[in-house]
C-alpha cells in the first residue's frame, strides 16, 4: 500500500459497481474519497469542499461531465481534473482537454495506470502549491508583519499580535498577491479538511485585516473580497 502521496478525491461516477470498486481501491491507496453520482451533486460538493483531485465521468445524469468541467473552470482553475470516458476517439479526448481537464482516460482502463495518473496529478498540484513562499518579515505600505513572532505593526505605529489562523490566512493571501484565492483553497490551507467555517467567517478575517492595516477600511487598498470567487491581496 502506497502512502507517499495522499489527498482528498471527489469521484463522480454514476455506474454503481464501478463507483464502489474505484472507491475501495483508492481508499486502499490512502486517499480520502467523496462520491457524487450526478453532475449537479458534483458541482455542489466542489463549491462546498476542498479536493486535491476530481475524477469525472463524462456520461452523467442531469449535467454531463464536459459541462461540469466547464462550470468548475469558471471559478476554479487549479483543481486537477481527470476525465473518465467510454468515448475513445481523439476528438472526444481533445474536447475534454479543451474544456479544462488535466488528463483523460478511456474505459475500460487498467487500474494501475489510473493510480499512476492520479498520483502524478496530485503530486504536481501539491508541488505547485508548495513553491510559493513568503519572507518571515513582510512589509507592505507602511505595515510590517513578523510571521515568526505572529505579530504586526501598522502604519499608525500600533503593534498587535496575530492569531494562528490570522497569520496563516495572511501568509496565504500574500503568497498569492495580486491573484484571487478561492474560498476552497483558503478552507483547505487554513482550516484543513475537517472543519469548514462559513464564508462569513472568512469575511470577518478580511474585515479585521482592513481594520489593522488599511488607512480607510471602507476603501481598501490591500485586502479585497471578490464576490462569488474568493479573496485577493494587492500590494
Amino acid at each position: 500500500m502506497k502512502q507517499n502521496v495522499t489527498g482528498s478525491i471527489l469521484l463522480v461516477e454514476d455506474e454503481e459497481n464501478l463507483q464502489e470498486a474505484l472507491k475501495l481501491n483508492l481508499e486502499l491507496e490512502g486517499y480520502e474519497i467523496s462520491i457524487a453520482s450526478d453532475g449537479a451533486e458534483a458541482l455542489r460538493k466542489v463549491e462546498q469542499e476542498y479536493f486535491d483531485l476530481l475524477i469525472l465521468d463524462i456520461m452523467l445524469p442531469e449535467i454531463d461531465g464536459i459541462s461540469v468541467c466547464e462550470t468548475i473552470r469558471l471559478k476554479n482553475t487549479t483543481l486537477p481534473i481527470l476525465m473518465l470516458s467510454a468515448r475513445s476517439s481523439s476528438a472526444d479526448r481533445v474536447l475534454g482537454l479543451k474544456k479544462g481537464a488535466d488528463d483523460y482516460l478511456t474505459k475500460p482502463f487498467n487500474l494501475e495506470e489510473l493510480l499512476l495518473r492520479i498520483e502524478k496529478l496530485i503530486r504536481k498540484n501539491k508541488q505547485l502549491q508548495d513553491k510559493v513562499t513568503v519572507e518571515d518579515v513582510y512589509r507592505f505600505g507602511d505595515n510590517v508583519v513578523d510571521f515568526t513572532a505572529q505579530e504586526a505593526t501598522n502604519a499608525r505605529g500600533e503593534r498587535f499580535e496575530l492569531s494562528r489562523k490570522e497569520s496563516m490566512l495572511l501568509k496565504l493571501l500574500i503568497a498569492h498577491r495580486n491573484e484571487v484565492v478561492s474560498r476552497e483553497k483558503i478552507l483547505q490551507s487554513v482550516w484543513g479538511y475537517q472543519v469548514f467555517p462559513t464564508t462569513r467567517t472568512i469575511d470577518n478575517f478580511i474585515l479585521n485585516f482592513r481594520k489593522y492595516f488599511e488607512s480607510d477600511s471602507r476603501e481598501p487598498r490591500f485586502f479585497h473580497s471578490v464576490r462569488g470567487v474568493g479573496y485577493k491581496f494587492t500590494d
